[in-house]
């Protein structure tokens, strides 16, 4: 019998559509408080998902989604450093 795997399941926070793991970004805050990117999904902390479009990134700034799901403050150059991964994975 052929069992078909399971596809991981995440909500992007700029459009709160589930989509699978892989299409999205990941934000995580570390043990440490920093806050990166996740490129493979396996840092350990806390994560947050997003859409790699600049729609869902403006809207999860616009209603401060990062920092509720995070659960701390982002500071502004963490946001560009993401804003540019976005806009860079887009083109």
């Amino acid at each position: 019998m052929v069992y078909k795997k399971k596809v991981p399941m995440r909500k992007c926070l700029g459009c709160n559509e589930m989509k699978p793991k892989k299409e999205l970004v990941r934000l995580v805050r570390k043990p440490d408080g920093s806050i990166s990117i996740d490129l493979k999904g396996k840092v350990s902390g806390r994560g947050c998902y997003i859409c790699p479009n600049i729609e869902c990134f403006d809207n999860a700034i616009k209603g401060k989604q990062f920092e509720r799901a995070l659960e701390t403050e982002i500071d502004e150059e963490v946001i560009i450093m993401l804003k540019e991964y976005v806009v860079g994975d887009k083109e």
